[in-house]
């Protein structure tokens, strides 16, 4: 039976390179596994992989800086706006503390119960730290944060939807199948498949700011990845989906790592349908102590190596 196992990555449109790999590395301790390019185009944008300790589905955030390229995002209702990270439910205090020593904005919340921290990325992306006790994803311990409190991985997606209805209509109808739902205040909570962890939208109605846009623009959150687990079971999702008559998906896209469809949903956010890579995932061209070293490229780049290489900005980890 066709069904989503959990998330698999988040992707992001973000300014400068060097301030995504310093919030990402240097203040949230992640861990730094692949420096690539965009696959699609002719335009080479650097790809960026940050993830927790092992780089397991689930974990993993990919940005892409648009800055460079002068191309930039605005951010409004339908579309997905919030990236949502898991951190022990002891550590929240540990981590307002040092937000604040590293000079990020940060602020206290409360949402269904439990407290979370609020802040942004450098480019003006919402981030949320979300406590959950018993994950049992190991963190990456970087830059000083101890093991007892390094990240997780992904805790889930918060979109900003006009119609909430619709998009619990294809969420629970046709996308995700019988999926918990918790409602408080603006926010609409799912959660997603047979995991426990790293599975959980929240819808939050917007009907105030303008439409956000949806192509490649710094700022912005550009989709969110789901865990199909086989190709089969990804085939079976995507026809579910068409057959619903939920059209406005892509083909099959080797990304090298994984393999991939997109679907536009009715509340205006792109989620991927991905599947790792039989073929080693994060470590077909790296072994594992090596990650992130190495400047990865498409095939159809290679032959421009060092062109590419000298027009992208340096970056230091």
């Amino acid at each position: 039976m066709a069904h989503i196992e959990g998330s698999h990555h988040v992707t992001l449109s973000v300014g400068t390179a060097q301030e995504d790999v310093d919030f990402h590395v240097k203040t949230l301790g992640m861990r730094f596994i692949k420096r690539t390019v965009l696959f699609d185009g002719s335009t080479p944008i650097y790809h960026l992989y940050y993830s927790n300790a092992a780089g397991d589905p689930s974990s993993v955030v990919t940005t892409f800086p648009w800055a460079q390229a002068g191309l930039f995002g605005k951010r409004g209702t339908n579309q997905a706006r919030e990236v949502q990270l898991s951190v022990p439910s002891t550590s929240l205090s540990y981590w307002h503390q040092r937000l604040t020593e590293h000079n990020v904005e940060v602020h206290d919340g409360e949402l269904f119960g439990e407290r979370r921290l609020l802040l942004r990325h450098p480019c003006g992306i919402e981030y949320v730290l979300v406590g959950n006790g018993g994950d049992p994803r190991v963190g990456h311990p970087g830059n000083g944060v101890p093991p007892e409190h390094a990240i997780h991985g992904i805790h889930g997606v918060g979109v900003h939807v006009a119609t909430p209805d619709r998009m619990v209509e294809f969420s629970q109808e046709t996308f995700f199948g019988d999926s918990a739902l918790t409602e408080e205040g603006d926010r609409v909570a799912l959660r997603i498949g047979g995991e426990k962890i790293g599975n959980n939208v929240e819808l939050i109605v917007n009907n105030t700011d303008e439409q956000g846009t949806w192509r490649y623009g710094a700022g912005t959150i550009h989709h969110f990845a789901w865990n199909l687990g086989t190709l089969a079971n990804q085939d079976e999702v995507k026809f579910q989906v068409e057959g619903a008559g939920y059209t406005d998906i892509s083909e099959l896209k080797d990304r090298k790592y994984f393999k991939s469809v997109y679907v536009r949903t009715p509340g205006g956010a792109l989620f991927e349908l991905a599947v790792t890579h039989a073929e080693g995932g994060w470590t077909c061209d790296e072994s594992p102590q090596e990650l992130g070293t190495a400047f990865q490229l498409p095939e159809q780049f290679e032959s421009r190596r060092a062109e590419i290489f000298g027009r992208l900005e340096h970056i230091e980890v």
